[in-house]
């Protein structure tokens, strides 16, 4: 099984900022005791490389991914890091054929027909849709599925519990990114229980939509 097919598995992908790559250990100890053993360290703090790198080494059951990666230089980073997977937030000609030719598993970002396109003729069938919300929602999802029936989607942005069940219903959703169940404030307090409770909610919730 790649690793996009295990994404789509787990229905979830956790989009998680840390402050601190203290935490990166306990909080992805806390999603596999929790059911969902995927984690995407974004680069919007200068601790994700070290947090990336310490979930590697210590929680190496978990799917790891890198998100908000806006350079080639932080592709590199990351992958020298351990992550499995790279996302970006947009369509980055440079990123996304450099992790191409390295075969790098990519999901670029996207909101519109021409990123699609753009995707598909670099060979990739799975793309994030971003900001899922402020782009239209199920209705844009809906629309561009019509006309590009082989590729899957991973709508980002905007996603929480209230409208999971909106998303999990378009059969072209792989999967669904979002950072509602690994709140920044709870992880920087060290509250992993609390972060746990939420996950678990997640996993019951998206299970019982997808089973």
């Amino acid at each position: 099984m790649n690793v996009l097919e295990q994404l789509g598995k787990n229905l979830l992908v956790p989009v998680i900022k840390l402050e601190s790559a203290d935490s990166a250990t306990p909080l992805a100890e806390t999603l596999l005791a929790s059911g969902l053993p995927v984690a995407e360290i974004t680069f919007r703090t200068a601790a994700a490389g070290a947090a990336i790198r310490s979930i590697s080494r210590d929680v190496s059951d978990v799917l790891l991914g890198a998100g908000t990666v806006l350079t080639v230089d932080q592709v590199k980073e990351a992958m020298d890091a351990g992550a499995m997977f790279i996302v970006t937030p947009g369509f980055n000609p440079a990123v996304v054929d450099y992790c191409v030719e390295q075969r790098i598993p990519i999901t670029p970002g996207i909101n519109n027909p021409t990123g699609v396109e753009a995707a598909l003729a670099r060979g990739l069938s799975v793309v994030k849709f971003f900001p899922a919300e402020a782009s239209g929602g199920v209705k844009m999802l809906k629309a561009m599925s019509a006309p590009y029936a082989d590729v899957r989607y991973v709508p980002t942005g905007g996603v929480a519990a209230a409208n999971l069940a909106e998303y999990l219903s378009v059969p072209t959703v792989l999967a669904v990114g979002g950072s509602w169940m690994v709140p920044a404030d709870k992880i920087k307090a060290g509250d992993f229980e609390a972060v746990g409770a939420l996950v678990r909610e997640a996993v019951s919730l998206a299970r019982s939509l997808r089973p």
